[in-house]
This record gives C-alpha cells, sequence and structure tokens, in this order.
C-alpha cells in the first residue's frame, strides 16, 4: 500500500495564530444569505442517504452548462473527481505530463495509482511551456494535465494555443483542461465547455465549486468530457460518494449566479489592484485570471526573508521554489500584504 505524501496545500504551522488564511486559494466570503439557508434546511435530512449514484447533480450542472448530463462525471472536489480518471487510465508505471509548479494534487494523485509524473518547467515568463509538454508526451503517457487560469501563477491558455497543443498530441491521449478558476477569467476564449468537448473529444474539462462559489467545504467537482470519456471515468464513482449537500449547495449558488459573480468581480478588481501595487515595488507580478497573485523570487536569501515577513503578520500564503502564490481577499488583507513587501 502507498501512502501518499501530506498535501502541502494545507495550512501550515506557522509561530503564531493566523489572522489571514491565503494560501489556498479559497473564496474570502461566507456563502451567501440563500446559500447559507439552503445548506441549513438541508441538515434536517442529515439522517438520509443521498443518491446511490448521483443523477440529479450532474443533470443540475448540464443544463447549466449546455451539455448532455451523460457528459458530467461528479466527484469529491476536483481531487474526488481527478482520482476516478487517474484509476481509470493511468496503471501502474504509466505517465502523466504536467507543468511543475502546479497544483499539488496533480503528483500526489497520479503517485497514488503508482503512475509516473513528467514535470516540464514554466516558461520563463511564468506560462505553461507547451511545446516542451507536448514534446514530452511519448508511449507510456496516457493523460496531459493542463490549467487554465493556470494554478499558481494565474496565466491563462488561449483558444489558438490550445488547438495548437492538441494538434501535436496523440488524439488518443486524454487531456485534461482545469478550469478550477475559470470564473475569474471572465474574457477568456475557453468559457464554452461544450464547444471545446465538441471541436477536442480527447479533452475532459475540470471544474470545482469550491473557488468562485465558495463551497470549498462541501467537496464537489465536476469532468465535462464526451460521452465515450465519460463512460469511462462513471465506471469509479462511488456509491453515496456525493453528499446531498452538494446538489442542494449548487442549486442554491446557481439560483444566485449574479450575486456571486459580483464577489467575483469584487475580487478580481482587488486581485488587479495588489498587482499593480507589488510592480510598482519592482517585483516580477505575471498577469493573473484567477483569484491570486504570483511574486517570482529573485533568489533564495529574498523568498526566506519574505517568508519571515509573512509569519511575523500571521499571514498563510503558499511558498513554491520560485516563488509566492497569495489567495486575493479584501483592501485590508491587500495591505497587510503591501506592508510585508515594504517592511
Amino acid at each position: 500500500m502507498i501512502v501518499p505524501p501530506i498535501l502541502s496545500e494545507v495550512h501550515p504551522d506557522i509561530s503564531q495564530p493566523a489572522r489571514l488564511l491565503l494560501s489556498l486559494n479559497e473564496n474570502p466570503f461566507g456563502p451567501l444569505p440563500s446559500v447559507r439557508h439552503a445548506l441549513a434546511a438541508a441538515t434536517e435530512r442529515a439522517n438520509r442517504y443521498p443518491e446511490f449514484l448521483p443523477r440529479r447533480l450532474p443533470r443540475l450542472i448540464a443544463d447549466r452548462i449546455g451539455v448532455e448530463p451523460r457528459q458530467v462525471s461528479v466527484g469529491s472536489g476536483i481531487t474526488g473527481v481527478l482520482m476516478h480518471i487517474l484509476q481509470e487510465f493511468v496503471a501502474p508505471g504509466e505517465r502523466v505530463v504536467m507543468a511543475t509548479p502546479t497544483f499539488d494534487g496533480y503528483p500526489i494523485l497520479v503517485g497514488m495509482v503508482q503512475g509516473q509524473s513528467t514535470q516540464i518547467p514554466l516558461a520563463p515568463d511564468g506560462r505553461q511551456d507547451l511545446d516542451r509538454m507536448a514534446k514530452a508526451v511519448e508511449a507510456t503517457t496516457r493523460l496531459v494535465a493542463l490549467c487554465s487560469p493556470h494554478n499558481p501563477t494565474g496565466s491563462r491558455i488561449t483558444k489558438d494555443e490550445l488547438s495548437s497543443f492538441l494538434a501535436k498530441v496523440d488524439p488518443a491521449v486524454p487531456v485534461l483542461l482545469d478550469q478550477a478558476y475559470i470564473e475569474f477569467d471572465v474574457a477568456g476564449e475557453l468559457t464554452d465547455v461544450g464547444s471545446i468537448i465538441a471541436q477536442h473529444p480527447n479533452v475532459i474539462v475540470l471544474r470545482t465549486f469550491s473557488k468562485a462559489f465558495g463551497l470549498a467545504a462541501v467537496r464537489v467537482g465536476y469532468a465535462v468530457s464526451s460521452p465515450e470519456l465519460a463512460a469511462r471515468i462513471q465506471r469509479w464513482q462511488v456509491p453515496f460518494e456525493i453528499n446531498a449537500f452538494a446538489e442542494i449547495g449548487v442549486e442554491a449558488c446557481y439560483n444566485a449566479e449574479h450575486e456571486l459573480m459580483r464577489r467575483v468581480e469584487r475580487i478580481s478588481a482587488e486581485r488587479d489592484h495588489l498587482a499593480r501595487r507589488l510592480r510598482l515595488l519592482g517585483l516580477d507580478v505575471p498577469t493573473s485570471f484567477a483569484n491570486c497573485i504570483y511574486v517570482a523570487h529573485r533568489d533564495e536569501i529574498e523568498a526566506e526573508i519574505l517568508h519571515r515577513g509573512f509569519e511575523k503578520e500571521g499571514v498563510l500564503v503558499k511558498g513554491y521554489p520560485g516563488g509566492t502564490r497569495i489567495t486575493v481577499s479584501d483592501r485590508e488583507a491587500s495591505n497587510t500584504i503591501l506592508s510585508v513587501f515594504t517592511s
């Protein structure tokens, strides 16, 4: 039995209680009153099991995004549905191509199914190096994982870039397009999931309700793919895996989507404000289309000084060998972040 390493995405210990949790790209705002009310009302039936296999939730999502219900596979967050995908497509010793850094769950879950990660460093501009990733696909590659917007840099892939990449990859190899932060990329070219799948049947789009929708604790993610790939993914659906609060929460969020999108706009505006202020300090901050910013380190000494500054202020951020990812919150949080960089 392989014991997975501890997710480095969890809130790390620091020397004093944290007052700002900016390490997991969580939505800083609590559920809207209508969503909170719906979830609270659902506790009255907490003694009842959810659906044996999910039918209503995939139908609810499919109706909203414009695909067939059979194309939607659901799981306990993106990690849950990703695990089903890996179990189906990756045998021990087979490879998954991904960028590095990327979402920590990718190399960890690949290891859990005894697969091998082929990790391609980011390009100098902080974007995924799609040319090198395409060239890394070989005979034992069973999946490729792309992120748009990318975690941790927030960069995005254009429609032409995706098409060019897919033209270089064997269409028999499924390509994951992780869109956990797609709601923050309002002007992006890859929002129409139905069109993506119709044009590129080997693409599996991953989305979540943990970020923009603020349901991280409820744990609901989904994959959209061709019916053929979806049928293979759904073979691994665990009975009673999707709790009843997921369906209730998703429906309540959809009903309040206009209010939620105003929150997304607020976070996006604060993201751009914080990035501008940090660039004025001479820092290397790539343009982000997610709910975070990424500050590149000049060297290890700067990284250590920065880490100590955040620790002193009781701020949790996510560190990488080459930079620091900071979740965007409100203006007060931004001012605290700026004070760390100017102290």
